[in-house]
């Protein structure tokens, strides 16, 4: 009987031992929401099509235009 008790804390002290190392992984912290991306959309002067500000091509006037080419056709 002495030898099952003396088993029984055996097997929890080596169950305690390799366990203890076994952490929970800690879950991931939240995301932080951020702000959705505004960009300017600006209408072609010569087609009316929409293209962000920076991919736009402006004439001395400062109209706004798709392509090189719809800037030398001019407005409509």
């Amino acid at each position: 009987m002495k030898y099952l008790v003396l088993l029984l804390i055996l097997a929890v002290v080596v169950g305690w031992f390799f366990g203890r190392g076994r952490a929970k992984p800690k879950p991931p912290p939240p995301k932080e929401k951020s702000e959705p991306l505004q960009v300017e959309m600006l209408a072609c002067a010569h087609c009316g099509v929409h293209l962000p500000r920076s991919e736009a091509a402006f004439d001395v006037a400062g109209h706004p235009f798709c392509t090189p080419e719809h800037r030398v056709a001019g407005p409509r």
